[in-house]
């Protein structure tokens, strides 16, 4: 049985949560250009002039006045460590941030109505895939964000999720009943939001990745310039970006195991080389392999930044190519 009035509902919760997660963006967006330009002006203000030396002779005359011919000193050249170097800077940036809250409340209304509507998991068809995996994205980055300035990367992480909502829409499905193979509540819940939850922790993996990659470049030929100046050094963005995949990792190792162990419990086996398996596979060697270089000194932090890019296009891959052009087993999209 399904509920049509809570599955209109969660329709138009959803709707809204986009619809303000786009005024998010432009806040955040807002907030990137006034801070960058802020710390850019400070930064040229703060550049040492050349110190006048007053130069006694030996005559007891007044002296002269002198130059040193040395050129400041690199450190003195850095700009200054200011989070936020005028207090406007700050205020479309927490307007973004309290949008994004807003939104998320509006997303998680919406799942949770669309689970209630068929009176299960949420998580039967790629239109639902997609609203729990931007619920977990959402909640992800604003709970991080209460320990931590993470004002900076908000255009980073509400733009794909954007991205993936609007997907969601296209490949909406009417709220229905699982099909067969999907009807095990207890691997359903374990299985699949461990994926979701695992895909949400990688797409701010791959914003980290981003926003580390520009600034490790404008860094490199000393044009720190614009928004890029409202990033917090490219060490400290990839140090993150390791950390975040450093944490979804694990989770897409146990979405892999607990997908084999329901196989066997739906098909009767625990690997079939189905093309989700093998692409859920592939993602785990990738981001293996991105782990893996990022720990071995033959390779750079930035090359191995692109290793871990690359496992987020696979991961794409998996969503949409896999779900809608492959058939297999785990052809369960929903979309016709």
């Amino acid at each position: 049985m399904t509920d049509p009035q809570l599955a209109l509902a969660s329709d138009i919760a959803i709707w809204a949560g986009l619809a303000v997660l786009a005024l998010a963006l432009i806040s955040f967006s807002a907030h990137l250009a006034v801070t960058g330009a802020a710390r850019q002006g400070r930064s040229d203000d703060t550049v040492p002039q050349p110190t006048a030396l007053l130069v006694r002779t030996g005559t007891g005359t007044e002296g002269s006045t002198t130059f040193p011919d040395a050129a400041p000193t690199s450190a003195a050249l850095e700009p200054p460590a200011v989070d936020h170097p005028a207090g406007v800077t700050r205020r479309w940036g927490v307007l973004g941030m309290q949008l994004t809250w807003l939104a998320t409340f509006a997303v998680l209304a919406g799942t949770l109505m669309r689970g209630l509507s068929v009176q299960r998991w949420p998580l039967g068809n790629m239109y639902e895939f997609a609203i729990v995996a931007a619920s977990f994205a959402l909640v992800v980055f604003c709970t991080w964000s209460l320990k931590q300035d993470r004002l900076w990367l908000g255009p980073f992480v509400v733009l794909p999720v954007m991205v993936v909502l609007v997907a969601g829409k296209i490949w909406y499905t009417e709220a229905s009943q699982l099909m067969p193979a999907l009807d095990n509540t207890m691997w359903l819940t374990i299985h699949v939001t461990l994926a979701t939850l695992s895909v949400a922790l990688f797409v701010i993996g791959a914003a980290l990745a981003v926003t580390y990659l520009l600034r490790d470049a404008a860094e490199r030929k000393s044009r720190v310039r614009g928004w890029l100046a409202a990033l917090p050094q490219a060490e400290k963005l990839e140090a993150m970006t390791y950390g975040m995949h450093i944490f979804a990792f694990p989770l897409w190792t146990f979405t892999l195991i607990t997908g084999a162990i329901w196989a066997e419990v739906a098909w009767g086996r625990y690997w079939g080389w189905d093309p989700k398996e093998v692409w859920t596979f592939v993602i785990w060697v990738v981001y293996a392999a991105y782990l893996h270089s990022r720990a071995t000194s033959s390779w750079t932090k930035r090359q191995a930044t692109y290793v871990a890019l690359t496992g987020m296009l696979c991961v794409i891959i998996n969503y949409t190519v896999v779900n809608l052009l492959i058939t297999g087993l785990h052809s369960y999209s929903g979309v016709a």
